[in-house]
C-alpha cells in the first residue's frame, strides 16, 4: 500500500472508533432495553443501514465463488435472499414489532417454555458466530500489513469489541451508517476503474467461459436447490429478528427490509460484474483473494485504499453485528435465561447486562479459536445451514399459529438426522441415496411438525 492508501485505511479506523464510542440518547439507556435494542428506537435510515451492511459479510468467499462458478452465485446467494427477504418482510416483520420480545430464543420461550428458548439460544449462537467473518478480515489484515495471523484476528477482535462493550447495539448502528457508504463506494470505484482498464469490455466479455454464464456452475439441480432451501435461513435470522426487535414502529420494520432488498440487488450487481472483470484480467487468481488482485491491478492510489476500506467495512460490518448477537445470545438467552427463577428479584432484565459484556469475550475467544481451524467460509456456511436451519425454521413458523406443541422434540430432531447424514458422508464418502444433509433435516421437521399439529 502507499502512503496515501495507508492514511485512509488508518482514518478509517479512527472514524470507526469514534462513531463507537460517541454518545447518543439510545447509547446512554444503560437498561437492557437501551444496551440490547438501542432503546427500540431504531429509524428507517438505520434500519436500512445497518441490516444492508450487515448482510455481506463474506465478501471475498462471494468473490471466490464469482471467480469459480460465475452466474451461479447470484442464483444462490442472491434470488432466493431476495424472495424470503420480502415474505419475511410481509408475514413476521411487524408481528416481530409489535410482540416487543428482545430476541429470537426471547419468542420461542414466550410460545413455548424454558427448555425451548434455551436450545433455540445454543442453535442461534452457533449460527451467529462471527467466526468466518474474523477469519476473512484476518487474512485480509495479514495479506497487506505483513502482521502474522494471529495477531491480524487478534487486532480485530479487540476493535470490534472495544465499542460493543460500551455502546451496545447502538453502536453498532452508528458504525454501520459509514460502513454501508464506503462498501457502495469501494465497489463501485473498483467497477468503474476495471471498465476503464478492460480494451472492448463488450467484447471481451464474450470470450468469457460459457460456465461463466451457466446459472448452475456446473453443479447438481439438488445442491442449487439445496442452497434455496438453506436460504430459509432468512426467516429465523438474528440479525433480521433483532433489528424488527429494535425498530421504532412495524411500518420502519417492513419498509426497512423491502427498501433493503433494493439495495442487495444492486450490491450483488457490484459484486458480480467486478467478479466478472477479475475472471476476465486475471488468468490466474487465487479465487478467495479475486476482488483484491483485481483492485491491485487496475486501481490507482487513494482508490486502492478506498475500496480497502471498502473490504474493512463489508466484513467489519459483519464481525460487530453478530458478535453482538453471539453475545447477547450466551450472556442473556443462555447465562441470565438458566438463571431466572420465579423470584420476581431474580428477573430484573438489567441483570443481563453484564452477563452479555461477558459474553462478548466467550464469542471472541470461541470465533478466534475456530477461524484458527477453518476451511473455506462458503463451506461454512453450507454445513451450519444444512444441519441448524431445519431445527429452527419450522417450529420458529409454527409458533405464530399454534403454541401447543412438542416444540422440543421437533427442534431437536431435524438437527440429530442432519448430523447423522453428514457423520455416513464422513465414513462412506457419500450421502445416503446421494441426497444433501438439508433435505433429511428439514423433511424430518416437517413430518413430525404435521403429526403433531394433527393430534393437537
Amino acid at each position: 500500500m502507499s502512503l496515501p492508501d495507508i492514511f485512509i485505511v488508518g482514518l478509517y479506523f479512527l472514524g470507526l472508533l469514534g462513531l463507537g464510542f460517541s454518545k447518543t440518547r439510545a447509547s446512554k439507556r444503560q437498561d437492557h432495553q437501551g444496551y440490547l435494542l438501542a432503546g427500540r428506537k431504531l429509524s428507517f435510515p438505520g434500519f436500512v443501514a445497518s441490516l444492508v451492511a450487515t448482510w455481506y459479510g463474506g465478501v471475498l468467499g462471494i468473490g471466490e465463488n464469482i471467480y469459480l462458478y460465475g452466474l451461479q452465485t447470484w442464483i444462490i446467494f442472491g434470488i432466493p435472499y431476495y424472495f424470503f427477504a420480502l415474505l419475511f418482510a410481509l408475514f413476521f416483520a411487524g408481528r416481530i414489532n409489535a410482540s416487543k420480545t428482545i430476541s429470537l430464543p426471547d419468542h420461542f420461550y414466550k410460545r413455548y417454555g424454558k427448555s425451548a428458548g434455551v436450545l433455540s439460544a445454543i442453535y442461534i449462537f452457533i449460527l451467529s458466530s462471527p467466526a468466518p467473518y474474523i477469519l476473512s478480515l484476518g487474512f485480509l489484515i495479514q495479506y497487506f500489513s505483513g502482521l502474522p495471523y494471529e495477531i491480524s484476528l487478534l487486532t480485530v477482535s479487540i476493535i470490534s469489541v472495544s465499542y460493543l462493550w460500551k455502546g451496545g447495539f447502538a453502536a453498532v448502528v452508528r458504525t454501520d451508517y459509514l460502513q454501508f457508504s464506503l462498501m457502495f463506494l469501494g465497489f463501485g470505484l473498483l467497477l468503474f476503474y476495471s471498465y476503464l482498464h478492460s480494451n472492448n469490455p463488450e467484447i471481451a466479455i464474450s470470450s468469457l467461459p460459457n460456465e461463466f454464464f451457466d446459472p448452475t456452475g456446473g453443479a447438481s439441480l439438488q445442491y442449487i436447490l439445496a442452497w434455496f432451501f438453506i436460504a430459509l435461513w432468512t426467516f429465523v435470522d438474528p440479525g433480521f429478528y433483532q433489528r424488527c426487535s429494535a425498530a421504532d414502529s412495524k411500518k420502519t420494520a417492513r419498509k426497512g427490509i423491502l427498501v433493503s432488498i433494493l439495495f442487495w440487488m444492486m450490491f450483488d450487481g457490484l459484486t458480480f460484474l467486478t467478479g466478472m472483470y477479475a475472471k476476465l484480467l486475471i488468468t490466474d487468481a487465487k479465487p478467495a483473494l479475486a476482488y483484491i488482485q483485481l483492485a491491485e491491478l487496475v486501481l490507482p492510489s487513494m482508490a486502492m485504499g478506498l475500496f480497502i476500506v471498502a473490504i474493512l467495512s463489508v466484513i467489519m460490518s459483519t464481525i460487530d453485528s453478530y458478535t453482538f448477537i453471539s453475545a447477547s445470545t450466551f450472556g442473556r438467552d443462555i447465562l441470565w435465561r438458566v438463571q431466572v427463577n420465579s423470584d420476581k428479584k431474580t428477573f430484573n432484565e438489567n441483570h443481563a447486562i453484564p452477563l452479555v459484556k461477558k459474553g462478548l469475550l466467550v464469542s471472541v475467544l470461541i470465533s478466534l479459536m475456530l477461524a484458527l481451524s477453518m476451511p473455506s467460509v462458503v463451506e461454512i456456511w453450507y454445513t451450519l445451514g444444512s444441519v441448524i436451519v431445519p431445527g429452527l425454521l419450522v417450529p420458529f413458523i409454527f409458533s405464530f399459529f399454534k403454541k401447543d406443541l412438542n416444540i422440543f422434540t421437533m427442534m431437536v430432531s431435524p438437527v440429530f438426522v442432519s448430523i447423522l447424514w453428514i457423520i455416513i458422508k464422513n465414513i462412506y464418502g457419500y450421502y445416503p441415496f446421494n441426497i444433501e444433509p438439508f433435505y433429511p433435516g428439514i423433511i424430518t421437521s416437517i413430518i413430525y411438525g404435521i403429526f403433531q399439529w394433527l393430534r393437537k
